[in-house]
């Protein structure tokens, strides 16, 4: 018999947070991050995975002070506690530190569960545990990783890899591409809806009226005139021009070593980068820990830690979970942005 009452909805943001590979980190570091009690005063937590994942692990790490309860939908959902939604009914063995088949099963079905309620507006916001990129893929899942999966089901045509750490946000033209395939990529359409995205993001999710963007070359020294590369000539500079006549606050192409070297991203509201280690190696080097994966651009709001499964220090308690609170952070204060802004439009 189902003893669970209906909850009225609350004012807090109902956060969704996917277990990932239940092999890695991603368990420890959820279960580290809400033991604190105090996160349920600004948001509702919702994770899916399973019970019994968190309790192997709350066991494992002697973890007695995290309570949580199992819902089967949200007509039940308990807005002073841990709600949990379990996504399969198998049992999959657990094998910390491992990429196994069965990780990436359940790591799927996890992610499709907490997908289909985003789009049904049943959570606010989703936060994504690592996933593996191997094991998770089979005729369901062929994407390079979580934010091709979420753009493409959420019906976006381009959106944003943007880490976010405090005031520094830094972007990324091309994300997972291979370093020798970025020139030819790399187009004035392409870096125009890159810019466009980040403005407006900007906007609606940081709440900044007259952003403030820096965009980096792709060449060393901007490509010397030429010397050493075209791009900036052909396509960054053209594209920079065309914001500039419109009133856009878009500065560059910078080199990227000079840029960072000598901290000129705290003049700015954002940097785009050209291509993926471009942007994320300065990123982790000024914030590894405190850093947060924001997919912008997107109807709905995914953010997720700046690490991976970490399948060398799983079980070993030794998981710093500072990255994922810290995007449970910003995906709050992101859905409270729009909310704010929703009202205010409609008022």
């Amino acid at each position: 018999m189902n003893t669970q009452v209906k909850v009225a909805r609350s004012d807090k943001p109902v956060i969704g947070i996917t277990l990932g590979d239940i092999n890695g980190i991603g368990p420890e570091v959820i279960i580290k991050t809400l033991r604190d009690t105090r996160l349920l005063e600004m948001m509702t937590p919702v994770i899916y995975g399973s019970t019994k994942v968190l309790s192997y692990y709350r066991k494992m790490y002697e973890i007695d002070d995290l309570q949580y309860t199992q819902i089967k939908g949200f007509d039940f959902l308990n807005h002073k506690k841990i709600n949990v939604i379990n996504c399969w009914q198998d049992t999959f063995e657990i094998k910390t530190g491992s990429a196994t088949p069965e990780g990436g099963k359940s790591a799927l079905l996890a992610l499709e569960k907490a997908v289909d309620d985003l789009i049904q507006d049943q959570i606010d916001a989703l936060v994504t545990a690592p996933i593996n990129k191997h094991n998770i893929q089979n005729e369901n899942f062929k994407y390079v990783g979580h934010t091709e999966y979420i753009s493409e089901k959420l019906g976006a045509k381009e959106s944003l890899m943007m880490m976010v750490a405090k005031n520094l946000r830094v972007g990324v033209a091309t994300g997972h591409v291979p370093l020798k395939d970025i020139s030819a990529k790399l187009s004035p359409e392409l870096l125009k809806a890159k810019i466009d995205i980040f403005l407006e993001s900007l906007k609606k999710d940081f709440g900044i009226l007259k952003p403030k963007l820096a965009v980096l070359a792709l060449n060393p020294h901007a490509g010397e005139s030429g010397l050493l590369g075209d791009e900036e000539e052909k396509v960054i500079v053209p594209t920079l021009e065309e914001f500039k006549k419109k009133g856009h606050l878009v500065f560059g192409p910078f080199p990227a070593d000079g840029f960072f070297g000598t901290m000129q991203q705290n003049k700015f509201d954002g940097v785009l980068a050209m291509y993926h280690d471009q942007g994320l190696i300065p990123f982790k080097t000024i914030a590894f820990e405190e850093g947060v994966n924001y997919t912008a651009g997107l109807s709905k709001i995914r953010t997720s830690p700046d690490h991976g499964t970490a399948y060398n220090i799983a079980g070993k308690n030794l998981a710093d979970p500072q990255s994922i609170r810290e995007a449970i952070y910003l995906a709050c204060d992101i859905a409270r942005q729009r909310i704010s802004r929703l009202t205010y439009a409609e008022s």
